[in-house]
């Protein structure tokens, strides 16, 4: 997958000032961001950028006195979680209260390398292990995206549903769902490494012949029929507007949609595109400036 690296140059540069261009240039198709000491360095893939946006949010910016400049060369086509793969990464533990009425025990789900084990692990209930090994692919455990979406699923009764897994990644949200108890899950990914990292990663964790992962985007999903019970997507805004319509085509009734990989501020947007497709919106979550929505299908 080919990115572009837009550096832009904020003069005077504060925190403040990042923030809102961060927020303002989402629209471009940026799906990550990185501060540096003279403004932001934004990547997109080079399929969805629109500079004409990008352009737009430079020539609006609301703060009086403050100048943006940028530009755009082709980002380094290396493998972006080296590092992590060299060293790897301490247990990461994510913690789900349950409500005892629904007589569930409090869950912990503890995701590691398989380098790096859980010395002790001080929980009386039931704990979830999965290990990931990353290649060149967004989910390693970390991003606060991927802590609510697995809190969300913890807090489910995932017994007999099929899931999907769009924009998988690594597999850590399809595995989990499966570890939960869930029958069946589909992934699919536009990055043949990310599609590839989840079948190893099935494999590892022995619920590969449960997962089946497919290459591409979400025009995958015209071959099937409305089968899945639980939905799950973690990406950027602009992605999930887009593909919002074709994730609904395939929810039984009374599906839960489980979004994450946007800010707060995004929260309105995505929900009003929800309802206008017939979706319910019924709780949103959030951690740090980070947010998860949790949506579900109407009755037919």
């Amino acid at each position: 997958m080919k990115y572009y690296e837009v550096n832009m140059t904020i003069e005077p540069c504060s925190q403040d000032a990042q923030d809102l261009l961060a927020a303002l240039t989402a629209e471009a198709g940026m799906e990550t961001f990185e501060e540096t000491e003279t403004g932001l360095k934004g990547y997109a893939q080079q399929q969805l950028f629109d500079e004409e946006s990008l352009q737009q949010a430079i020539s609006v910016f609301p703060m009086d006195g403050v100048t943006i400049s940028y530009t755009i060369c082709e980002a380094e086509d290396k493998d972006w979680n080296e590092q992590w793969e060299q060293e790897g990464f301490e247990p990461i533990e994510v913690r789900c209260k349950m409500d005892d009425v629904r007589g569930m025990e409090d869950r912990l789900l503890v995701i590691h390398d398989g380098r790096h084990l859980p010395s002790d692990i001080s929980h009386p209930t039931s704990t979830i292990m999965i290990e990931i090994d990353a290649h060149m692919a967004f989910g390693t455990g970390t991003h606060e995206t991927t802590h609510m979406i697995c809190r969300q699923l913890m807090g489910m009764d995932l017994k007999g549903k099929r899931v999907l897994d769009c924009g998988c990644g690594t597999g850590i949200l399809g595995i989990c769902a499966l570890k939960l108890g869930a029958e069946s899950c589909i992934g699919y990914d536009i990055d043949e490494w990310s599609a590839d990292n989840t079948r190893h990663n099935a494999v590892i964790n022995q619920v590969d012949n449960r997962l089946k992962v497919l290459c591409g985007d979400a025009s995958v999903l015209k071959g099937f029929g409305t089968e899945f019970d639980v939905v799950l997507a973690n990406i950027n805004r602009n992605i999930l507007l887009q593909d919002m319509e074709h994730f609904t085509n395939v929810m039984v009734p009374e599906a839960t949609l489980i979004l994450s990989g946007f800010y707060l501020s995004d929260c309105k947007l995505l929900e009003e595109k929800a309802t206008s497709l017939g979706l319910r919106p019924i709780a949103v979550m959030t951690e740090g400036d980070w947010a998860c929505c949790i949506i579900e299908k109407e009755m037919e």
